[in-house]
């Protein structure tokens, strides 16, 4: 199965993004009782904000109804659509397939389960167009929350985000994050992408760092999910955080070596 990007020509993909569309990705696997809830909010807010969007769900081999909610939004909202993931099962593998088809000129990724606030969109999109590359939210700054974050978790995320801030040299404190929002041009500019699970949320942050785009860090919320099962399985992930993380550190130094890393990060914008 080819999984390489689809333009040979990135530069012209990068300009190809419709002018002032917001792209919403949102992976799902097996989310019935979330993904409806999840949509409307999303369509609801950017709606009232006045942000043209569109809702790009990717279908993630579901089993359950899934995708039958997703017809019913598809046929019910102009802004909605989905697509099923064509590459192998996997929450980075089904980000990938919408990087592939997404149609605006800039693209936030939100988690299908509800956890991320759709204000918040609102604020790193007002950012974004303030003359940024990137907007990374952080749950650990002043006016950053989480909600029913699992011990467990919590301290693992801590410790692996002050191991990825000593090793890039960075004071972003919240890496794995996955809320963020970028420019199709980013998108394009840190190709190839290569994870396939959940390290992917590592991945693409790490690299648009390395490789100079100018960045925002604002403060956004998290709410642990009320309905469904977490598809994040600590002990299998570890090693894919890991392999994703020393990969994207001998990046940044090719980088430096040929001159070209310059990451610019402003905080609390």
């Amino acid at each position: 199965m080819e999984l390489s990007y689809p333009i040979p020509d990135l530069a012209q993909w990068a300009a190809r993004g419709e002018k002032k569309l917001l792209s919403v990705i949102i992976p799902a696997h097996n989310e019935e009782s979330t993904i409806t809830r999840t949509v409307l909010a999303l369509v609801e807010v950017l709606s009232r904000a006045e942000i043209a969007h569109e809702i790009l769900v990717i279908n993630d081999n579901s089993v359950d109804s899934t995708e039958e909610c997703l017809v019913a939004l598809q046929n019910a909202q102009a802004s909605v659509r989905y697509l099923n993931n064509q590459y192998p099962k996997g929450f980075g593998f089904a980000i990938r397939y919408g990087l592939k088809y997404f149609r605006g000129d800039a693209v936030a990724i939100v988690m299908a389960d509800g956890s991320d606030s759709p204000e918040d969109l609102v604020s790193f999109y007002a950012v974004l167009c303030s003359g940024y590359d990137c907007v990374f939210g952080s749950r650990f700054i002043s006016g950053g929350r989480v909600v029913n974050y699992p011990r467990q978790k919590l301290f693992l995320n801590r410790v692996g985000n002050t191991v990825i801030r000593w090793m890039f040299g960075i004071a972003y404190n919240d890496v794995s994050n996955a809320c963020k929002i970028y420019r199709r041009s980013v998108i394009a500019g840190i190709q190839p992408l290569l994870s396939a699970h959940f390290n992917l949320t590592v991945e693409i942050p790490l690299k648009s760092m390395v490789r100079g785009y100018k960045i925002a860090v604002i403060p956004n919320s998290w709410h642990g999910r009320t309905h469904g099962k977490s598809k994040f399985k600590i002990r299998v992930l570890g090693v894919r955080y890991l392999c994703t993380i020393f990969y994207c550190y001998f990046e940044k130094w090719l980088w430096k070596d040929n001159g070209d890393c310059s990451p610019l990060c402003d905080n609390d914008v």
